[in-house]
C-alpha cells in the first residue's frame, strides 16, 4: 500500500503553458512533458480524481500577439485558446503512453480531435478514474485560464485547486528579481487580493473563495511536490478563506 494518503478526493490542476517548454520558453519539450505526466500518474495512483486546465503561453498569449498587428484583441484571445489545445493534445498522448485513461475536452468544439466540454460527462469521466484535460479556457475571450481553472473546479465539485508554478509558493514580489521577497506559507483569499499578489487573477480567487475551494500554489519543477500537496503536506502556499 502506498504510504501517502490523499487529503483531497477530486483535484483541479492548473498548469501554465510554460510548464511544457524547455529553456527556450517556446513549444513543447519532450523531457519536460514526460516528467509532468509522471507526476500526474503518481497522483492518480493514489486514487485521486484529476482534472487539468492547461494554458497556452508556450505558444502565444492572446494579449500580446495583437501588439503591432491588425489582429483584433478578441481574435488574439481565441488564438490563445487554440494554443491550449496543442498542449492538451500533447499531454493526453503522453499520459496515455504511461497507461492512464484520458479524455480531452474543449470549451470550443473541435470534434475531430477531442470531446466538447460537457460538465456532466466530465464528472462521469472523473468518477471512472480518467484524467480529464480541459482546454480552450472558458471558450470566451478576455478570460484567463486561471479563472477557467477556478470555474471548472466549481463545476466539477473539486476539493482543491492546485496552481503549478516555477517557484515554491506565493511571494511578496518576484523572488527571481527581488532577493528580499517574502514567501508566504498560508494566506487568506482577502490577503492575497489586498496584497495584489498576482499568482492568480482576482476573479479566480473570488470564485474559489465564494465556493470554499482552497488553492495550493506549489513548485511543479520539484519532484513529488504535487503528491505532497494532494496529501495535505505543508508544501507551497495554501490560500483559504
Amino acid at each position: 500500500m502506498d504510504p501517502h494518503t490523499p487529503k483531497y478526493r477530486r483535484v483541479m490542476l492548473k498548469i501554465s503553458g510554460e510548464g511544457f517548454c524547455g529553456p527556450t520558453g517556446f513549444g513543447i519539450d519532450g523531457d519536460q512533458i514526460e516528467r509532468i505526466a509522471g507526476e500526474l500518474r503518481d497522483v492518480v495512483a493514489l486514487g485521486v480524481e484529476l482534472a487539468v486546465v492547461v494554458g497556452g503561453g508556450n505558444f502565444l498569449r492572446g494579449s500580446t500577439v495583437v501588439q503591432g498587428t491588425h489582429i483584433q484583441p478578441a481574435t488574439g484571445h481565441y488564438m490563445g485558446m487554440m494554443a491550449t489545445l496543442l498542449n492538451g493534445l500533447a499531454l493526453q498522448d503522453t499520459l496515455e503512453h504511461l497507461g492512464l485513461e484520458v479524455r480531452l475536452q474543449s470549451a470550443i468544439p473541435v470534434r475531430p480531435v477531442c470531446e466538447p466540454l460537457i460538465r456532466r460527462r466530465a464528472i462521469r469521466h472523473l468518477e471512472k478514474g480518467r484524467v480529464v484535460i480541459l482546454a480552450a479556457g472558458t471558450g470566451n475571450p478576455f478570460v484567463t485560464t486561471d479563472t477557467s481553472a477556478a470555474l471548472r473546479a466549481v463545476e466539477v465539485n473539486a476539493d482543491v485547486v492546485l496552481k503549478a508554478t516555477k517557484v515554491d509558493g506565493v511571494y511578496s514580489a518576484d523572488p527571481h528579481a527581488d532577493p528580499s521577497a517574502i514567501r508566504y506559507e498560508r494566506l487568506t483569499f482577502n490577503e492575497a487580493i489586498e496584497k495584489r499578489l498576482r499568482v492568480m487573477d482576482v476573479s479566480a480567487f473570488d470564485l474559489c473563495q465564494e465556493n470554499n475551494i482552497p488553492v495550493i500554489v506549489f513548485d511543479m519543477q520539484s519532484p513529488g511536490q504535487m503528491v505532497a500537496a494532494v496529501c495535505g503536506e505543508p508544501v507551497g502556499t495554501l490560500v483559504t478563506t
